[in-house]
């Protein structure tokens, strides 16, 4: 930073902050972005259409790539609201709640940002499948959790098991606890408490991690390629779909299919730049502002 003297009063000018080098940063900026970002979506649309439009709804309506989006539809709706729960009640233990192991608690969590999803879906293999360690069990229940929904749930919620919870926990420590414990003092009961006054406060963060859970579930490919097997027009989501289509060298297919995702990722960005612009911040600012 340097100071400038102007009319009497300092000036706090940035380093850089010249034409060269603001517009020298700026190209930077703006070649990097349609290499990495703008460029690679802009084939995906046009490798999609490449074979006209008529081609292009038909391989979305070929019958694995349907199955496959009805599968990923149906996995993140058990999913996400699952891990909406998950991060309400962990935000609600770390934030209002004090323990020996918060700490921990709050590390576990965020475990699953620093895990490969391919060794989670290895790790579940050994949990849960045949000769997994509760897999004895599971077989005399007659339940089949590995290469099949269970499995493929249970992948997508631990890859996406701390997006609504890393967006609660430093709200609610921002907003301390007076609130509840007014309402506990006029008599509310905990569940009153929580439903009236917590969740309220709370309502924008919740959605806004529960859209980018969302997005990741959709999108998961590593976790959810070892668990589900991969099993053509049955265990397939969108993204193996994909993968399949692109391995038969059907590319146009491939591509029609990622268009879905895409635009569901680019929905998501939408979504997500109206929550910030019209909810409220963490200090109270009205919408807007």
């Amino acid at each position: 930073m340097a100071d400038q003297r102007s009319n009497g009063a300092w000036m706090v000018t940035p380093v850089g902050a010249g034409p060269v080098v603001r517009r020298v940063v700026l190209g930077i900026v703006l070649v990097l972005t349609l290499l990495i970002l703008i460029a690679p979506l802009a084939l995906i649309f046009s490798s999609a259409l490449s074979q006209g439009i008529a081609v292009f709804f038909r391989n979305l309506a070929e019958p694995g790539t349907q199955h496959a989006i009805l599968l990923t539809v149906i996995a993140a709706l058990i999913a996400v609201p699952l891990n909406i729960l998950f991060g309400l009640a962990a935000a609600w233990s770390v934030t209002k709640f004090n323990f020996p192991g918060r700490t921990l608690l709050i590390a576990l969590i965020e475990l699953p940002y620093s895990i490969s999803p391919i060794v989670a879906g290895v790790a579940y293999l050994f949990v849960y499948g045949t000769t997994g360690l509760f897999g004895p069990i599971i077989e005399i229940l007659g339940i089949k959790v590995m290469f099949a929904l269970p499995a493929i749930v249970l992948a997508s919620m631990f890859v996406t098991a701390p997006f609504v919870a890393r967006e609660l926990i430093p709200l609610m420590q921002v907003q301390g606890t007076d609130e509840e414990e007014a309402a506990v003092t006029l008599g509310a009961s905990g569940f009153a408490t929580f439903v009236k006054v917590t969740l309220p406060n709370v309502r924008w963060a919740v959605l806004y991690g529960a859209i980018l859970c969302n997005a990741r579930v959709m999108g998961e490919f590593g976790a959810v390629s070892v668990v589900s097997g991969n099993v053509r027009g049955q265990t397939t989501t969108l993204p193996l779909q994909i993968e399949l289509l692109y391995q038969d060298y059907n590319v146009a297919g491939a591509f029609a299919a990622a268009t879905v995702l895409t635009a569901v990722a680019l929905f998501t960005i939408l979504i997500k730049v109206v929550l910030e612009r019209f909810s409220p911040d963490t200090h109270g600012r009205a919408p807007g502002h």
